[in-house]
């Protein structure tokens, strides 16, 4: 598989926010989306076996005493890696607590149960609105998590329909709404959702709070 990077750093998205984890950055990516803070995965990166990606991980997690048991993931687009499920199936067969972070454009039901999916519908906004694959919907089950990134009114109308029309909260326990860091102030979507009285998760790029934005391995 090719990979950008793997590195220890504190989650800064989704339910598991905040917590010490290890990210398998691989690279490649079919869409651009015009937000995208990761463009530097789309090229390059270095081709690594399974087995050479699970050594690294190893070596950030730690030993069983203090070891971090999260790893995600991403990319990219990590589902067009051909060798993505058997790295999975090592990474759960260590006991390791396996997030994938998808764009929604891949189907997502190869992957092993146990996995938890956090699956983007891309509002009109990133400029890959209609590249989500609704057979996702029927692949996902309480524990996976859908997310929306907002960058305007109209996409929050746009995903406010969307949760509506598919009925997203009788699928998954959360929905995420995240404003475009540096574009959507956090307060203007957070004043939306409290109006529409809406049952979804307001999430905020911690990794960007803690850091300089563009910081790359943490």
């Amino acid at each position: 598989m090719v990979v950008t990077e793997i590195f220890r750093s504190i989650q800064g998205e989704s339910t598991y926010a905040g917590r010490p984890c290890i990210f398998v950055r691989l690279t490649g990516c079919n869409l651009r989306c015009r937000w995208c803070d990761t463009a530097y995965a789309f090229y390059g990166g270095a081709k690594l076996t399974v087995e050479e990606v699970l050594a690294k991980v190893r070596e950030f997690s730690g030993t069983d005493g203090q070891r971090i048991p999260l790893v995600e993931l991403t990319g990219g687009e990590p589902l067009l890696q051909p060798d993505i499920n058997p790295l999975v199936e090592r990474l759960l067969g260590e006991k390791f607590t396996v997030l994938i972070e998808t764009s929604g454009e891949r189907y997502v039901g190869n992957l092993p149960r146990e996995v938890v999916k956090i699956v983007d519908v891309k509002c009109p906004g990133s400029a890959e609105g209609g590249s989500f694959n609704l057979d996702n919907l029927n692949a996902l089950d309480r524990k996976d998590e859908i997310k929306f990134v907002v960058a305007d009114e109209r996409d929050y109308q746009w995903a406010r329909a969307f949760l509506a029309e598919h009925r997203l909260s009788e699928i998954v326990d959360t929905v995420t709404f995240s404003p475009v860091f540096g574009q959507l102030e956090a307060r203007h979507l957070a004043e939306w959702i409290l109006r529409d009285r809406l049952p979804v998760r307001m999430g905020l790029q911690l990794h960007k709070f803690i850091w300089e934005p563009d910081t790359r391995g943490v």
